[in-house]
């Protein structure tokens, strides 16, 4: 199994994957490690991606979910997975799924990227993602956590939603 913790930039995915992973004592993936440096050059210049760019990128992905599926593991995965054709095409990496959509007020996220140093997403592509995002409806089973709750706290309702671990 992995746990897709998806949202817009800024939500908090990495930090709430991470406290996931450690635990789950799972490995943690970071999506935007998969990232092309082209499409890093591209968002860091404030330019939105497109679903070209984003297709190598998903491809990459699902290809290291697909290896994790095959050998057995899990794993915790940042991703945004915005929108459900993204979502799908993860699917088709056959690894066991399981998202979570952190949410949040746009003014709550603007905040937190502000404050962050050293990343390439600009707040003011925060619009852009907001308006990409197309939230799991019922049939996808995804969890949704508010982002104004503590990381570690969201972690642990994750853990007791799917009953991982133990």
């Amino acid at each position: 199994m992995v746990v897709v913790i998806m949202g817009v930039s800024g939500s908090g995915k990495t930090t709430v994957g991470q406290a996931l992973a450690a635990q789950l004592g799972w490995p943690f993936l970071e999506g935007d490690a998969f990232h092309p440096s082209a499409n890093r050059e591209k968002m860091r210049a404030g330019v939105p991606l497109i679903d070209a760019d984003r297709a190598p990128w998903l491809d990459a992905i699902a290809g290291a979910l697909a290896d994790l599926d095959a050998a057995g593991r899990h794993a915790v995965l940042a991703c945004s997975a915005l929108r459900r054709a993204y979502r799908e095409r993860l699917r088709a990496s056959g690894a066991a799924l399981r998202f979570v959509l952190l949410t949040g007020s746009e003014q709550v996220i603007a905040e937190r990227m502000a404050r962050r140093t050293g990343h390439y997403m600009p707040a003011s592509l925060l619009p852009s993602q907001l308006a990409l995002l197309e939230p799991p409806d019922g049939a996808e089973q995804a969890l949704v956590a508010d982002v104004a709750r503590p990381p570690e706290r969201i972690a642990a309702d994750i853990v007791a939603h799917w009953g991982l671990g133990g």
